[in-house]
Parts: C-alpha cells; sequence; structure tokens
C-alpha cells in the first residue's frame, strides 16, 4: 500500500487533540514533550499559582471523570433507516435515535460551531427520573444495555442524588457547547431540584460572562390545593450564549397594548410618541437649572434628582419640538419619545414567561392529545408556544439549526416546523432521543409505540400533516418554498468497520467467524449506505447532504452532495476497483476526495496506479 494515503479513523473527532494543538498554535512555549504545562501558561496570563486551597470550587464526586467521559472518542456510528423516516430523500430534519452523549461525539466533526440554538428539557431529578452512569470504558457496550431494559430512577436514598445527576449532565454540555456557534445560544429547562447546581455547572461549561437569564415560566394555570406547603406553578429556563458580545437577542412583536400608550396630541409630523422623566437620581450640577414652561412658571428638578439633560441640550431639544409640558403646557418637562425613533425593533422580553403567552404545561398535553386520537402519552409536554417564544429570543435566520438532545415528545421539532410555516423560513432540526421503552402497561405500549422515540417520531409526523393540511395562515399559503414536514431516523450503533474482536476465546467456530469476519473492510449485515453515512460523519460532512447512487463501470458508488463533494466506492465489482475506473470517477464526477478500501482494489499495483492518477489531478483519496 502506498504510504502517504490517508486512512479514515474508526473513531469520532479528538476533541482533547483539537483543544490542544488551538492552545499549542497560540503557546508553544507552554509544551514540553507534547505536555501542556499548566503554570507556564497560568503565568504568562498573569495568574500565578499560591496554593489557596480556600478559594471557590464548584466539586462533586465524579466530576474529573466527566472529563475524560467528554474526551473519549465514539466508535460507533449513526445508521440510516429510510422506513422510518419521512421524506428522506429531501428532508434537512435529523432524529437520531440514541445515547445523546455517544451522539453529540459523532456530531462533533460535522456540527462544530454550527448550531444556532439548542434545547434540552433533561430528566428534572425528581427521585422517579431515568439517570444512568456512563460507562467510561466501553459506552457503546453500556448503550446496548441500557436499551435492553427499563428505565431506572435515581432515588434520593442512594446517597449520590446530585452527584449522579450533575455526572450525567456535565459531559454532555462541554460536547454541546462545541456545537454552538458564536452568535448561538442554549436554553435548559428546570426545576428547583437542580437549578442551583445546573446555573453553576453551566457557568462553568460556558462561563458566567454569557450568562443571559434565568427565566421564569409560569407552567401551571391553577394552584394545587393539596401541596403539602407551597403549591409549586413554575419551572426555569436557564438562556445561556457562546459568546455574549456575539450573540444578539431575539425582540417580541410589539403588541396592540403597547402602542396605545403612544399618542400625537400635537400632531408632530414624526407621528405618534409617549413622555419620559426627564430627572434622574444621579446629581449633576451641569443638570441643576430652571426651566421656563410654556405658561411662564418657573420649574426645578424633584428634590436630590436633576435634569438627564445639559441646558443646551436642552434647549437643542426644546427648538426641536422633543420636548412636552403637559397638556396645559404648564407642567414638568418630558422627553417626547417616538415610535418611529425606536433603537431597536419590537419589544425587549422579559424573564418572567406567563402562561397566557406561552403556554402551560397542561396546553402541552392537550397539543399532544389532539395528534394521538384524545391519547396524551406523556406528563406535562412542554406547549408548542414556550418553544415558539425561545426561538424568538434565539433570533434565528434561515436556514438555522436548532438541536435538541433530550427530545422527549419533540415540542421542538414541532414548534420548528411550526415556525417555518408561519415565517417562510427553512429552520432545520436535529433531534436526539434515547430510545427508552414504554411500560407495557401504559397506553403508549398498548398502542404500538415500544419506545419513547417511536411516539416523537409519530408525533413529527402527524405535526407535520397537520401543519400542511390545515393552515390557514395567510403567509403559508403564499410560501415561497415548500415546508419541510421530513425528517432522516438514524440509530445509533457500533461501527460498519471491521476490527478485530480480542476477547479470549477457545471456541474454535468464534475464531473462524471473527477470521472471515477480518476479510472485509465492512462488517457483515452493514449495508453500503450505512457505509457512506459513517464516512460523512468522519469527514465532518453534515447528515442532510444528498447521497446519490451512482454507477462506476461494474461497480455501486455514492456520490455525496449534489456536487459530488466525496465519492465513496468501496464495491469490488467482477475484477476490483482499476485505473480505468477511477479515471471514469475523476472525469465524470470531479470530485474533491475519493473514498475507498484497500481490497476493493484487484492488487496493490492497482492502488498505486490510482494514487498517482489521482495525484496527478489533484484529488484527494482516503482508504477505510
Amino acid at each position: 500500500m502506498v504510504e502517504s494515503i490517508e486512512k479514515i479513523s474508526g473513531q469520532s473527532m479528538d476533541i482533547e487533540l483539537s483543544e490542544k494543538e488551538k492552545l499549542k498554535s497560540v503557546f508553544p512555549q507552554c509544551f514540553n514533550d507534547g505536555k501542556l504545562d499548566i503554570d507556564k501558561l497560568l503565568n504568562l496570563c498573569g495568574e500565578y499559582i499560591d496554593n489557596d486551597f480556600e478559594k471557590y470550587k464548584f466539586e462533586w464526586k465524579g466530576k474529573s471523570n466527566c472529563y475524560k467521559i467528554a474526551g473519549k472518542r465514539s466508535t460507533g456510528t449513526l445508521r440510516p433507516c429510510k422506513d422510518e423516516s419521512v421524506n428522506f430523500d429531501t428532508t434537512k430534519n435529523l432524529y437520531i435515535e440514541g445515547d445523546n452523549l455517544e451522539v453529540l461525539k459523532l456530531l462533533q466533526n460535522a456540527y462544530f460551531r454550527k448550531v444556532k440554538m439548542i434545547y434540552i428539557d433533561p430528566p428534572y431529578n425528581t427521585g422517579n427520573d431515568f439517570v444512568y452512569e456512563d460507562d467510561f470504558a466501553d459506552p457503546m457496550a453500556k448503550y446496548k444495555e441500557i436499551t435492553q431494559q427499563t428505565t431506572k430512577s435515581n432515588p434520593e436514598t442512594m446517597g449520590r442524588f446530585h452527584t449522579n445527576w450533575l455526572n450525567m449532565m456535565y459531559p454532555r454540555l462541554r460536547l454541546a457547547s462545541n456545537l454552538l456557534r458564536d452568535d448561538g445560544v442554549i436554553f435548559i429547562s428546570i426545576d428547583d431540584n437542580e437549578i442551583d447546581n445546573l446555573k453553576k455547572l453551566c457557568n462553568e461549561v460556558f462561563g458566567e460572562e454569557n450568562f443571559v437569564a434565568q427565566l421564569i415560566w409560569e407552567r401551571a394555570y391553577s394552584p394545587k390545593n393539596d401541596a403539602k406547603y407551597i403549591s409549586n406553578s413554575h419551572d426555569y429556563v436557564l438562556m445561556y450564549s457562546k459568546s455574549i458580545e456575539r450573540f444578539k437577542i431575539g425582540r417580541l412583536p410589539r403588541t396592540e397594548e403597547a402602542n396605545a400608550r403612544y399618542s400625537n396630541p400635537d400632531n408632530d409630523p414624526r407621528g405618534v410618541w409617549k413622555s419620559t422623566d426627564m430627572s434622574v437620581k444621579t446629581f449633576s450640577e451641569s443638570g441643576n437649572y430652571p426651566i421656563t414652561t410654556p405658561s411662564g412658571n418657573i420649574v426645578y428638578p424633584p428634590a436630590g434628582r436633576c435634569w438627564s439633560l445639559s441646558k443646551a441640550s436642552f434647549d437643542e431639544k426644546l427648538k426641536d419640538n422633543r420636548i412636552s409640558f403637559g397638556a396645559d403646557g404648564n407642567g414638568a418637562p418630558r422627553l417626547k419619545t417616538f415610535l418611529s425613533e425606536l433603537k431597536y425593533d419590537g419589544m425587549a422580553p422579559t424573564s418572567i414567561l406567563f402562561y397566557k403567552e406561552v403556554g402551560h404545561s397542561q396546553e402541552g398535553r392537550q397539543e399532544l392529545k389532539k395528534l394521538f386520537n384524545d391519547k396524551g402519552y406523556f406528563d406535562g409536554p412542554k406547549p408548542v408556544r414556550l418553544l415558539t417564544r425561545l426561538l424568538t429570543l434565539a433570533n434565528l435566520k434561515d436556514d438555522d439549526i436548532i438541536v435538541d438532545f433530550f427530545s422527549g415528545s419533540a415540542t421542538t421539532a414541532h414548534a420548528v416546523m411550526k415556525w417555518n410555516s408561519e415565517h417562510d423560513t427553512n429552520l432545520k432540526f436535529i433531534m436526539v432521543q434515547l430510545p427508552e421503552k414504554c411500560d407495557e402497561k401504559s397506553d403508549a405500549y398498548k398502542d404500538g409505540y415500544k419506545t419513547i422515540c417511536d411516539i416523537g417520531e409519530k408525533r413529527i409526523e402527524l405535526a407535520g400533516k397537520e401543519l400542511t393540511e390545515n393552515s390557514t395562515n395567510q403567509l403559508s399559503l403564499e410560501k415561497k418554498q415548500p415546508l419541510d414536514i421530513g425528517f432522516r431516523v438514524f440509530k445509533l450503533d457500533t461501527s460498519n468497520l471491521a476490527k478485530w474482536d480480542s476477547t479470549p476465546t477457545e471456541d474454535e467456530e468464534e475464531l473462524q467467524t471473527r477470521f472471515l469476519g477480518m476479510a472485509d473492510t465492512v462488517k457483515v449485515g452493514r449495508t453500503p449506505e450505512d457505509l457512506v453515512y459513517e464516512v460523512m460523519l468522519k469527514l465532518g460532512i453534515p447528515l442532510d447532504y444528498k447521497v446519490i447512487p451512482i454507477k462506476i463501470n461494474d461497480k455501486e458508488a455514492f456520490a455525496i452532495g449534489e456536487d459530488c463533494l466525496v465519492l465513496v466506492c468501496t464495491d469490488k465489482g467482477e475484477s476490483g476497483i482499476s485505473g480505468d475506473d477511477i479515471r471514469l470517477m475523476c472525469d465524470e464526477y470531479t470530485p474533491a476526495k475519493i473514498v475507498t478500501s484497500e481490497e476493493a482494489f484487484a492488487d496493490d499495483s492497482a492502488l498505486s496506479n490510482a494514487y498517482y492518477i489521482l495525484k496527478d489531478k489533484d484529488i484527494e483519496m482516503e482508504i477505510l
């Protein structure tokens, strides 16, 4: 084999190596024999080790292991499931079944700093929620084990009630932060049980300076009279930006009530206005002067206050008719604020999300029942209006990506499709959900929904049909682009690439099976499409790219992207890939890169010949 041909790694992006290389490019002097000298780095930044063991730190048992878990590369892949998808060939949306920790690792290459908004509604850690320990040694084996059993609770009697929850959340948030764009934002729903810990966690992962708000959602529309102490009527939504300097919040549409505060009693040609107080608390001699009203009265600032304008500035605004003295011209001076001159479009959002504006949990349940023949299936799902408000705050633009890696009832996907139908946009969603088994006694299970994923996928399908069939929104009727109500389903699984199983065994038949399995690059039972999507993940190509089957003489191949960004061919055909095949690939499709396998070539000579042909045409080749 030609030594300079690159081989595609069977693992996900090496996040730790990537971060280390970034650091090394800026501070090469802080590395000795490839290892970071943290003391030297701190000294360069003006931070000096003082061995102060009493400084504030947020610690818990297992935190150090969280770093290792987040940094451990995944050996899994995502396999496409066309039969369970909707409009697989045309949709830009994704629904991924799998442990979100492994899925987030697999998405790093293709979606690194490409996501505009993340929303998650993680387990609230009430003692009955599903919280399992991640396995550092073999996460894929742990995932297989988890999906074969019913969910487990995290009772307070375990003694590590908060610890287990933190160990579950921390690595996922670290990986999620990598996906956010510099102007991106994350929203996290939570209740009183973990709000304090979650905020500390987010301060560490996203940076305290990037905290935007702790929103309070009025989730209940009536008190519970059987409450032992206080009837809890709210939850929280924590909001953090990736970079507070780059993030620009979306503002709310102006309401009739807000506009009613503006009028134009003096027929000012600049339009409607309202008056605002011209005095301020901060006392300044330059703002402490008498003002003569049109009726001849002399007024001074209220006691302990001063005018917000200097005398010169006041005179200028008075001349420009920007000062009001009331209807009778005898009142204290006030500034005229014109609606047409407001600095921002729309209204500033508030930290309280009233259910009258964004819905309550019962509304979320009713939305599900409407789709599922009066069956709710979930307790307290989030209402679409709540997610719509968060989409507004995220300040989304066409083609932005929204991720929810605790998808649950798939309200986020529903809200995104509804937003697109009303705003003529093409927002794209990526939903991730662990395929937790439904209780066999539940209505969902009896109705044929074996896992939460089954319900979520069906909810998206039904909501999409409802949006296209029943919409009366005028903008939807005049849409310039078709509404994307589809989604590609992918399922987490072990890699499609065969590798030697070194597990000790004395079974000769098992050994023979292993040897036979190593004869091919791809595992037995995996399809060519399985392999293509794994290649996409490894090369950092988004999973919504088109995959087009093509024919290269007698061999099956695939073009990734309509412009054939990458061509994948591992089919041997009758006699293996030849130089003529390689030339045809180049001349007909002109890919930037060709991915194949060593065994697909007729012999080593054919492989070497292919290498030099591609080198001459400036096309890369990678081997599986």
